[in-house]
């Protein structure tokens, strides 16, 4: 509520007196110089909401607000994190697009507004305390083509590295998620693991059905039950099963292989120089034998 009211009252004094396109599907609000991007959103807003139609089987029956901002720094202003592209608040139906960055790899502008109004369509549908974080979060990464809201450019690495230590982040734990860049990170490749996880092994049926249930009413526990026959601890052994066999001491070296290969040459060439040092230190040495034991002679 805090965070809600900050950000009321931050976007008040910066659209004053706001741009806006508005349709009859969503209504976008900008500063001037982004009128290109404005328009742009309203092109693709159509066919993005199509596809998570198709892709969840439910209606979106809102009409968001997009509100564009022109730079990192405002919106690290409003969520505190410059590793944040964009967000959602659902409640409000409010959608924020940071435009400096969504069009960067490996950001679109399409899946980052899909991966925005999948939050408000889930939480449109189900009570916010029978979705967990990790559910939320991996539906929408899953539904989006794995766009987060994150630059999340070592979330592969990270998950693999907490694989192979037998760090990762357990479901339970994932209801909410750790606020240190590193874990937040982890938490984000872990929920979109565990959505990917459920679809391979029960379908896309699988996961839909899930929520499903959530959204009659039932908990997030009974809802995997229901849906998988399996409980969530079960469910979770499942999947760090599946976790060891995909991502293991091989996968971990080929993903790091140039850095591997670049740390490798760094000490050949190294230990080259150090050889090279001795070998003319050797010289010298000889050098200055050899004169003294030319003086000796004369």
């Amino acid at each position: 509520m805090l965070f809600l009211l900050f950000f009321l009252t931050f976007m008040n004094t910066l659209y004053a007196e706001p741009n806006k396109i508005q349709t009859k599907e969503v209504i976008v609000i900008f500063e001037e110089p982004l009128e290109n991007v404005a328009k742009d959103v309203v092109k693709v807003y159509p066919a993005v909401k199509a596809d998570l139609v198709a892709t969840l089987d439910w209606k979106v029956d809102v009409r968001p607000d997009v509100i564009l901002v022109k730079d990192k720094s405002t919106l690290m202003k409003m969520v505190g994190s410059d590793i944040i592209i964009a967000f959602a608040i659902p409640d409000r139906n409010l959608i924020v697009l940071d435009t400096s960055r969504i069009y960067t790899r490996p950001f679109t502008l399409e899946a980052t507004l899909k991966h925005e109004l999948c939050h408000i369509l889930l939480h449109s549908n189900i009570k916010n305390d029978r979705l967990p974080r990790w559910l939320d979060e991996g539906v929408c990464q899953w539904a989006s083509g794995g766009i987060a809201e994150l630059i999340a450019d070592d979330g592969d690495s990270a998950i693999t590295k907490a694989t192979i230590s037998d760090s990762t982040i357990s479901i339970g734990d994932l209801i909410r998620f750790p606020r240190d860049e590193k874990s937040l990170l982890l938490a984000y490749e872990e929920s979109k693991s565990i959505v990917e996880y459920i679809v391979s092994e029960y379908g896309k049926q699988g996961i839909l059905q899930i929520l499903e249930y959530l959204k009659e009413g039932h908990s997030i526990d009974d809802s995997i039950q229901k849906s998988l026959s399996v409980s969530t601890s079960e469910l979770e052994i499942k999947w760090l099963v599946y976790l060891k066999r995909k991502h293991t001491w091989f996968s971990y070296l080929s993903y790091n292989i140039y850095t591997i290969l670049f740390f490798l040459a760094a000490v050949i060439t190294v230990y080259g120089f150090i050889r090279l040092l001795k070998k003319k230190r050797a010289y010298v040495d000889e050098d200055e034998e050899k004169g003294r034991g030319g003086g000796n002679t004369s």
